[in-house]
């Protein structure tokens, strides 16, 4: 007896295989998870690095209050009015450097992209070096600028670029677990119409085999994080040459053994 039969519909799939026989498909799905992955071990680091930065402030803010406190009950006690004009300067100035504060860590807590504009570099050396002053002071590290006052502008977001220098000083502090000093520098170089950004430590210095994988993601000279929980990752200097990169930027590292590490940044100066 004839039974009814389906028509034979061909059909066609690509193949998850290339020529070679590899499967392109998990290549494809394992490329997106590590992706997946390293946006989220960003926003953690991003996270730990604010956290910290959340505890240098309360610190800071601390003291400031005392300052504040100190000054006021002198102005209270001062009957001059040299005496009491003096007392509320320093108050003032206090509270702007408070200010200062709260505005540099509800920036790095919205982690914004900033439009770039032309930013006075020398203003964010000294924001941050200002919010790290305590942990350099704890860990015993001495911090010099060598800020030229004919730097122009560079065209950039501040926002980011304070985040690449904090990326690095806290780095740089980390190389010198015994203590050392640092030197922030910024300069202008008229023949490119760049400005030069330049933080250097007296640390340990990198071996010279590890300088082309500096900037590599997940890879790091650290055997993990320090006591105070950062480093270790190696997506911190990745991240850094990926915010400079958007910047249509430069950032390169010379280091020697024993002697210490520096990374030059150079940014397009605001026209």
């Amino acid at each position: 007896m004839n039974q009814p039969t389906t028509p034979f519909q061909p059909t066609i799939e690509a193949s998850r295989f290339s020529a070679a026989g590899t499967n392109t498909g998990a290549i494809a799905d394992g490329t997106r998870r590590i992706e997946i992955a390293k946006g989220d071990l960003e926003r953690l680091q991003a996270l730990a690095t604010l956290g910290e930065l959340t505890g240098t402030a309360t610190h800071e803010f601390n003291n400031i209050l005392m300052t504040i406190m100190n000054y006021a009950k002198s102005a209270m006690r001062d009957r001059s009015d040299a005496g009491r004009d003096k007392a509320l300067g320093k108050i003032l100035d206090a509270s702007q450097r408070a200010a200062k504060i709260t505005s540099t860590i509800l920036a790095q807590a919205k982690n914004r992209q900033d439009t770039m504009v032309p930013t006075d570099l020398g203003a964010i050396v000294s924001d941050t070096l200002e919010l790290l002053s305590r942990e350099m002071r704890k860990y015993r590290v001495s911090v010099e600028t060598l800020l030229d006052a004919t730097t122009a502008k560079a065209m950039a977001s501040g926002n980011q670029i304070q985040r690449v220098l904090i990326n690095l000083l806290v780095n740089a502090r980390q190389a010198m677990p015994e203590g050392g000093s640092i030197c922030v520098s910024l300069a202008p170089d008229t023949a490119t119409g760049e400005v030069i950004l330049t933080v250097r430590d007296s640390g340990a210095g990198i071996p010279r085999e590890q300088l082309p994988h500096i900037f590599d993601s997940f890879y790091s000279t650290k055997a993990g994080p320090d006591e105070s929980g950062k480093g270790g990752t190696g997506l911190g200097l990745a991240s850094c040459k990926e915010i400079i990169d958007a910047h249509h930027g430069r950032i390169r590292v010379e280091s020697s053994v024993g002697k210490g590490t520096a990374f030059i940044i150079r940014l397009p100066a605001a026209v």
